[in-house]
């Protein structure tokens, strides 16, 4: 390409490539694997400045000078920053799912799958205190740049995080299969939801007034139980606990009232022992008669 070379159309948005991808088709060179390494250099050069004390706000000159090579090679392989930050984010979208799939493939039970996703996908978007300070300031400026993306940029945010996005669809979709979780919910939507409460859970301690502590662990543990458990007491980690049913009316005749219970009767004074005894019966009064008359 000569200096006279017009400068590169933007691509379109509707394309399945990814940003990287695009910046290395834009090359004229035929040596593709020049034009990656070129490339590569680009997106080093901003995940450092992005890492430092400028954040995101560098500029496309900084990024140009920290690698070494030159401002027109830049747009040769980017229309500008925003198109750096996409391929910039794609890049951490794309190591971030393999390495959870990674960390899966020894699980079998979808349920656990799905739980081990979870806390996992929530520590590596979370910064700590004890993080060191470069990967801090990465993972708070993607994840601002993620905000912005899906704010702004809809259709590039969707893209973005198809490969995350997949990776959880599935896992929900084998969970459902399981009768772990429910089955009458858009799965899709559901892991648009899950995503966007895991990465920008942090904001949760500053709206919350708490104190951002190190134990993400414990953190991830709690955002499981509420997106998977729910705020019922009685709830579950994904299991939809099934609904109280209703008394059955009683087809019965209501019971009566006990009748009062009547006095037992009073039993004679004159009882069997007493009636047995009864007077002895008078002798005659001829036996003294009758011994008269024999003298």
């Amino acid at each position: 390409m000569t200096t006279s070379d017009p400068a590169p159309e933007p691509f379109s948005t509707e394309t399945t490539a990814s940003w990287r991808e695009l910046a290395v088709a834009r090359s004229v060179d035929p040596a593709r694997v020049r034009a990656e390494k070129r490339v590569q250099r680009f997106l080093d050069a901003a995940l450092e400045l992005l890492s430092g004390e400028s954040g995101k706000d560098f500029t496309v000159q900084e990024v140009v000078k920290k690698s070494g090579q030159s401002l027109r090679s830049f747009y040769q392989y980017f229309a500008g920053k925003h198109e750096l930050l996409l391929a910039l984010f794609e890049e951490s979208v794309s190591s971030t799912t393999v390495r959870l799939r990674d960390a899966l493939e020894e699980i079998a039970d979808p349920l656990e799958r799905l739980h081990r996703f979870t806390v996992d996908y929530y520590r590596l978007c979370r910064p700590t205190a004890t993080a060191p300070k470069e990967r801090m300031a990465a993972t708070l400026g993607m994840a601002e740049f993620a905000q912005q993306l899906m704010t702004e940029h809809p259709k590039e945010a969707a893209r973005a995080f198809g490969p995350i996005n997949a990776l959880l669809v599935e896992l929900l979709e084998a969970t459902a299969v399981s009768g772990a979780v429910r089955r009458d919910l858009d799965l899709r939507r559901v892991a648009g939801t899950v995503l966007q409460a895991t990465m920008f859970s942090s904001f949760a301690v500053t709206i919350g007034g708490l104190h951002a502590g190190d134990d993400t662990a414990a953190e991830a543990e709690e955002l499981w139980e509420l997106l998977f458990g729910g705020l019922t007491a009685e709830g579950r980690s994904a299991v939809k606990a099934p609904a109280k049913k209703a008394p059955a009316k009683s087809t019965a005749p209501a019971k009566r009232a006990p009748a009062a219970k009547k006095a037992p009767a009073k039993k004679t004074t004159t009882t069997r022992k007493t009636a047995a005894k009864k007077a002895p019966a008078k002798q005659p009064t001829t036996a003294p008669a009758t011994k008269r008359a024999a003298d």
